[in-house]
């Protein structure tokens, strides 16, 4: 007999295999759930996080204790406060230092875009300018800017314009007349400024993908449209964050100005408390004004950042009404549901 019929018969004595047993999912098929089915009668139990319930308590109790430290010690001397705080000269001083901030920063992120574009460039000389500035209003403090500026009319007696190398002058006058201490401020805190915004901005114009640029040249856009509408509404995602630190940081940079005598807010905190001895709450005050100022900046920079995030999410993020509003209406929802 061949070695194949005696393989057909050894099989044919085995016993047939047992058929396998049925899984519960097979034995018993799903019930199908009703569309329309009715859920209000379940009860919600919302999710228990009992370390965060413990480090919410911990923290307020901190908070309450530093408030209550605030309120009680009288060496705070809140009174004096309140009467400072709205005080015309205090106000005055409040308005030259948003104005040194206002101007300064228009002026120092418009040079430092120039600088940026300048640093991007493909001629040699520009970007070796643009290196060469922002390495050395990076490398000196802000205060030995502001007094080189001030003292300039020591160097140069006059300021004049006309043809160089020749003796055509077209205007000319007085250093010390032109560079004023208000000039002198804003020439240093703007120039300052320039040479980190030229970073800032070369950086979030390097952060956009060359390859929407190459793509946007092979269809033919013009390279003006290709930077104001490709480059510069994704380099500013990058660019945002940043920025508004800088303007922050200004904003309490413009407090250096009172080494030119300047009547800026710390300036004009500085003498009166100079004349009435009452130190710790005038300073007080300008810290007060200070982080006013920065909050509004906070919440613009939010709003700001929430716009141009519009190609970038598929949501916009809510604002911080939305989100207290969608907080009220999910607990009220929940109570009404656990009631019933």
């Amino acid at each position: 007999m061949s070695s194949a019929a005696t393989t057909v018969a050894q099989s044919a004595h085995q016993p047939a295999p047992e058929p396998a047993p049925a899984s519960a999912e097979t034995a018993t098929p799903a019930e199908p759930v009703p569309a329309n089915a009715d859920y209000s009668s379940y009860k919600l139990v919302p999710a228990r996080h009992p370390w965060r319930w413990v480090g919410t308590v911990l923290v307020a109790l901190g908070v309450a204790a530093m408030a209550w430290s605030l309120v009680s010690n009288p060496r705070w001397e809140w009174g004096v406060v309140a009467q400072w705080f709205t005080a015309q000269s205090v106000v005055n001083g409040l308005i030259e230092t948003l104005k040194l901030t206002a101007i300064s920063g228009a002026l120092g992120f418009v040079l430092g875009f120039i600088l940026a574009l300048m640093r991007l460039s493909a001629s040699p000389l520009l970007v070796s300018v643009s290196w060469t500035f922002s390495w050395i209003f990076r490398s000196t403090p802000l205060l030995v800017q502001m007094l080189l500026w001030y003292n300039l009319g020591y160097l140069y007696e006059k300021i004049s314009l006309g043809i160089p190398f020749t003796d055509v002058r077209f205007f000319e006058v007085q250093t010390t007349t032109l560079v004023s201490q208000f000039a002198a401020a804003v020439l240093g805190l703007t120039l300052n400024q320039a040479a980190y915004s030229a970073e800032i901005i070369r950086g979030g114009i390097l952060s956009v993908d060359q390859g929407q640029l190459e793509a946007a040249a092979a269809l033919g856009i013009p390279a003006w449209r290709r930077s104001t509408r490709i480059v510069l509404p994704q380099a500013m995602r990058a660019i945002l964050p940043t920025a508004f630190n800088e303007i922050i940081g200004l904003v309490k940079g413009t407090s250096i100005v009172y080494v030119l005598a300047y009547s800026e807010l710390f300036y004009t905190v500085q003498v009166i408390y100079n004349r009435t001895q009452q130190v710790l709450p005038l300073l007080l005050v300008a810290t007060l004004w200070y982080v006013v100022i920065t909050s509004v900046l906070s919440v613009l920079q939010y709003y700001i950042e929430r716009h141009y995030s519009k190609g970038a999410v598929r949501n916009l993020p809510l604002t911080p009404l939305q989100k207290a509003r969608k907080f009220l209406a999910t607990h009220a929802v929940t109570n009404v549901r656990n009631q019933g």
